[in-house]
């Protein structure tokens, strides 16, 4: 299927150097993507010095190093695993994910997840629009040129513009630009390390004492949903590019390599320091980049700087090309640049407003995003079952059409996603209960199961259990389960109604 923007095909498109492909199906022509190019957007979207600052937070939840160095490895590579098999409907499909998710959830009923999957990528593009920001001006302070507002106006705009341009140019200059970035930015962090690794004090971080076996769940939960299930609502934007006869373990085995590699011993090396150097470990909290540049010596700080711009750019780009492709999917009827463009727009708005007049805004806002989470792996189990139990490609008219196979509603996945993100909101807790109090609603099964304790006094939970996060686990694990067992006869029935390549009898990794 040709797309209506783009008359000419594949041709006029590179010859703009834009994409104007929307949400329609990909030509066939234009389909000519290995599984090993998603080793480049993944891995230069994940090789940034902010994994290094997850490890502070790992560490918080009062774990010892080898704990929080099993559920690093653990939490993040099965993580991007997961976004592989989402990359999978990506190749069978040929479509952005959102639009591939109305075979599960209905034409129509699709909106309710897309609406919460562009909320979730606008959220996310916008921090790391923030920490570039921040970053900025705090190196500008260490080297003396001043870290005022200044500074931080001349940031916001330039990364702004370098997050919006690259979004609108779209995939075919977004994967090259990525490709370069995975140089520039691994070729400066491996340096960073090498610089930063005198701090590390063996003998400190050996000591750090066991924690309780709950506290090593919640920092697997906080490591799957940092990483990889915050990318997985737009995993299949870059495999639909890939060619039909793709093998499907490639495609898991290289978007999970990209996206994970580098996260995996950033985070490694973090434990390392922040469990050795305090003054690092308690600013991450305030300054998740900033905070790392006090272990570096002068000369390095400007390298440093561009390194991290634009590995945080990189993580941008990639989510608010999606999420200008989601908000296509809602039936917002714009050309594909346009759209990137609006959700751009609204990104630099959100850092202007969050960097220079909001005192009190990014702990709300962080709650507000990490609440979303909870519906987002419900969306992700269902999603990931439905391709479990496909054996064909899927019927690209009908997933533009409610009179398809695919029905306008798929009442069954919109009421286990509802039910299932009810019961994960029950079984989580508000981070920031201090700055975000209207959020405290969460956790409410936790008493009645005996879980834990809320003190209204101090505002927090009494416990193990609280902040484990099982929410999150209990929403992806039981929206699966229950997915793949109501389901299995619609998708048989779904695949009987209509013709297309067949898996029968193979594994859904399995090439054709």
């Amino acid at each position: 299927m040709s797309s209506p923007a783009a008359p000419g095909g594949v041709d006029r498109v590179r010859a703009l150097g834009v994409e104007t492909t929307g949400i329609e199906i990909i030509d066939e022509t234009e389909r000519t993507a290995r599984p090993v190019d998603l080793f480049w957007p993944w891995f230069a979207a994940n090789v940034s010095v902010f994994g290094i600052s997850y490890a502070a937070f790992v560490l918080g939840f009062g774990i010892s190093f080898w704990q929080a160095a099993l559920v690093t490895v653990i939490g993040i590579v099965i993580s991007f695993a997961l976004c592989g098999v989402i990359a999978i409907a990506g190749k069978r499909g040929s479509a952005p994910t959102m639009i591939l998710s109305r075979a599960p959830f209905g034409v129509t009923g699709q909106k309710i997840p897309g609406v919460i999957s562009w909320l979730v990528s606008i959220g996310w593009e916008t921090f790391l629009s923030i920490m570039a920001v921040l970053a900025t001006a705090t190196v500008f302070e260490r080297l003396g040129w001043g870290g005022g507002t200044g500074v931080k106006i001349v940031a916001a705009i330039v990364v702004a513009a370098m997050i919006v341009l690259a979004s609108v140019a779209g995939y075919h200059i977004i994967m090259r630009m990525q490709s370069y970035l995975t140089w520039i930015t691994g070729i400066v962090t491996i340096l960073f390390v090498v610089i930063a690794a005198k701090h590390v004090d063996w003998g400190k971080v050996s000591a750090l004492p066991s924690g309780p076996w709950q506290a090593v769940v919640g920092a697997l939960v906080m490591l799957m949903t940092g990483f990889g299930l915050g990318w997985i609502n737009i995993a299949a934007d870059w495999s639909r590019y890939q060619r039909r006869d793709a093998n499907g373990s490639a495609i898991v085995f290289w978007n999970t390599f990209g996206g994970a590699v580098a996260p995996v011993l950033l985070v490694l090396f973090g434990l390392l320091l922040a469990g050795s150097d305090d003054a690092v470990r308690d600013g991450i909290s305030g300054d998740p980049i900033g905070a790392l540049a006090q272990v570096l010596p002068t000369w390095f700080l400007v390298p440093f700087l561009i390194a991290v711009i634009l590995s945080l750019v990189s993580g941008a780009v990639l989510g608010i090309y999606s999420s200008g492709l989601t908000l296509l999917s809602l039936g917002v009827r714009i050309p594909r640049p346009a759209a990137a463009l609006v959700d751009g727009v609204i990104l630099t708005l959100g850092t202007i407003w969050v960097v220079f007049f909001a005192e009190n805004f990014l702990g709300p806002f962080q709650s507000f995003l990490i609440t979303l989470g909870v519906p987002l792996a419900a969306w992700a189990g269902i999603m990931i079952a439905d391709i479990a139990l496909r054996r064909r490609d899927y019927d690209e008219e009908s997933l533009f059409s409610a009179a398809g196979v695919y029905r306008a509603f798929d009442w069954v996945s919109i009421g286990t996603m509802t039910v299932m993100s009810v019961l994960g909101w029950g079984l989580v807790v508000n981070n920031f209960a201090a700055d975000a109090s209207w959020n405290n609603w969460q956790g409410f099964l936790l008493e009645p199961l005996g879980l834990g304790t809320w003190n209204a006094t101090d505002g927090y939970w009494e416990g193990n259990w609280p902040y484990a996060n099982l929410g999150v686990l209990l929403a992806l694990v039981g929206s699966f389960v229950i997915t793949y067992v109501a389901r299995r006869k619609t998708v048989a029935d779904q695949e009987q109604a209509r013709g297309g390549a067949s898996y029968a009898g193979r594994s859904p990794l399995d090439g054709r």
